[in-house]
């Protein structure tokens, strides 16, 4: 396909030929009437790092829970009982029993529960049954009026729950429950929002940089989140941990409205320059969807299967570690809070590192024509998925080793970083104009395994044993590296027919 909008595509015939074969408007960087203006402090970097902010404060909403349930939980009478299982597998440090309860210790009058731990893995599970619900409602809506309301609603929303998250908890555990996953519903909106609003803003040679420095922001909030919560949960007590995260999700939004619109056009502060060459670069793929979508075509679209199942296999290795790997630490390794708090944080550290990274490679290849689309998000999936399915799995071969656990995971973790720049932004190469929606359908799908995979960890790890952490490690490993075979054989980068513009496909007859 060749779109013919301000730009000139090269006539090389093996240019041609690999970019008819993605079908991707616009890759070139040869320009007739408008230049291609400065990144640096330019309106959409300026929105790239609004969201990357923003998801920062989303995760740090979103992981919040999983480490200060550590402090909530009195695990007293639930240690007591299997005691002598984890003394004789990984023993306790001498100085660490007493590190661990002096850094669990909560100020006075600061309540602790008695939740078994299949209680604390449907509570920790509970933001993605709301979670499911808003995804492809919100996708939707974004794509049809614009991302920013969505975006910076889901987020204030959640912010606003999440400070009374303590209130909840002193009504038992079934409202704390009905919170987290109102919760999760307000924030259902955010990510198809984000892929909406980039749909307008990000000319096709800077998605992939744009995109993952964004999304990255969910990574640097679980780095940020995991110490600073065990920090807060130890100096003033778990409920201001919500309170803080809750206070600082209110600020974000604030800025947000005040600062970011929909789409180019409306803008009050950007450049005649750059408005141009973004309107002009992203074409009518910038436009809104009408009201009418083509959801038998979107079901029934194997790439689009090829991106849904590759991110339920990778979600349930990140969601796993997400929820669980706090209790990991605590349980089995024996970390005390505050390291516990800081120990879980490094992969992700590492996994915003190279997801960062991976983006800006990956423009780098297709600005160069060095690579198809379809072959750059295929090399980075597999990469992003299998790589860290091979340290996963030698987790579960750590055993009581503390250092060699959180070696792998970091490993793990950094990998992953990868698919950023493949199959988690591939909506936006197969459908710019739905990739709101697109992205709101296989995040639903993508979900499922928050719902699941803290209950089924709870299941597995009841007699907090290393034998059932490493079935918990060895299921996501097989789980990922099923997920990078699957897009390799069936991922592509084109744009698929029913993703067309009418203006687009008279350009092609």
């Amino acid at each position: 396909m060749a779109v013919h909008h301000e730009y000139t595509i090269n006539t090389c015939a093996d240019d041609q030929e690999s970019l008819d074969s993605d079908s991707a408007p616009l890759l070139d960087t040869e320009v007739k009437d408008v230049a291609v203006p400065p990144r640096c402090c330019s309106v959409r970097c300026n929105l790239a790092l609004m969201m990357f902010l923003g998801f920062a404060v989303v995760y740090g909403l979103r992981v919040n829970l999983s480490v200060a349930m550590v402090a909530m939980v009195n695990g007293t009478n639930n240690q007591s009982s299997s005691d002598s299982n984890l003394s004789s597998e990984c023993p306790v440090p001498s100085n660490t029993h007493d590190n661990q309860s002096q850094s669990s210790e909560q100020p006075e009058g600061i309540p602790r529960y008695t939740w078994s731990p299949e209680t604390q893995g449907w509570l920790l599970g509970a933001f993605f049954f709301g979670y499911l619900f808003t995804q492809i409602p919100g996708g939707y809506l974004s794509g049809r009026f614009g991302g920013r309301l969505f975006l910076g609603g889901g987020v204030l929303g959640t912010a606003l729950l999440t400070l009374l998250t303590p209130i909840a908890a002193q009504f038992g555990a079934k409202w704390l429950f009905a919170l987290r996953a109102l919760e999760g519903f307000g924030e259902g909106v955010t990510f198809p929002a984000m892929m909406a609003m980039w749909a307008r803003w990000a000319p096709p040679l800077e998605r992939s940089r744009l995109m993952t420095f964004s999304g990255a922001g969910s990574s640097f909030g679980a780095f940020v989140a995991f110490p600073l919560t065990g920090f807060i949960c130890h100096s003033l007590g778990w409920p201001a941990v919500f309170y803080s995260c809750g206070a600082a999700g209110s600020l974000w939004a604030l800025f947000w409205f005040m600062l970011v619109s929909d789409e180019p056009r409306t803008h009050p502060r950007i450049s005649e320059r750059e408005k141009d060459y973004i309107i002009n670069s992203v074409g009518s793929q910038g436009m809104p969807h009408g009201w009418s979508v083509p959801i038998h075509s979107m079901l029934f679209s194997v790439p689009l299967w090829a991106i849904i199942i590759p991110q339920m296999c990778s979600n349930w290795a990140y969601y796993t570690l997400l929820t669980s790997l706090p209790t990991y630490m605590d349980t089995v390794l024996h970390f005390d809070l505050r390291q516990n708090s800081f120990l879980s944080a490094l992969p992700y550290l590492a996994g915003w590192l190279f997801s960062v990274g991976s983006g800006v490679l990956a423009d780098n290849l297709l600005e160069k024509k060095m690579l198809s689309i379809t072959t750059v998000r295929k090399i980075f999936t597999f990469i992003g998925l299998f790589l860290p399915a091979v340290f996963l799995l030698a987790v579960g071969f750590s055993g009581c080793s503390g250092a060699l656990a959180v070696t792998f995971l970091t490993l793990s973790s950094a990998l992953g970083g990868f698919s950023a720049a493949g199959v988690f932004i591939n909506q936006i190469d197969i459908a710019p104009r739905y990739a709101g929606m697109l992205l709101g359908i296989t995040n639903t799908f993508g979900t499922i395994p928050g719902v699941l995979a803290p209950i089924v960890v709870g299941y597995l790890t009841k007699d907090h044993s290393v034998s059932g952490w490493r079935h918990v490690f060895w299921l996501s490993a097989g789980v990922s590296a099923f997920g990078a075979i699957f897009y390799v054989i069936f991922g592509t980068g084109r744009i698929q027919s029913w993703a067309r513009t009418d203006e687009e496909s008279d350009t092609d007859s």
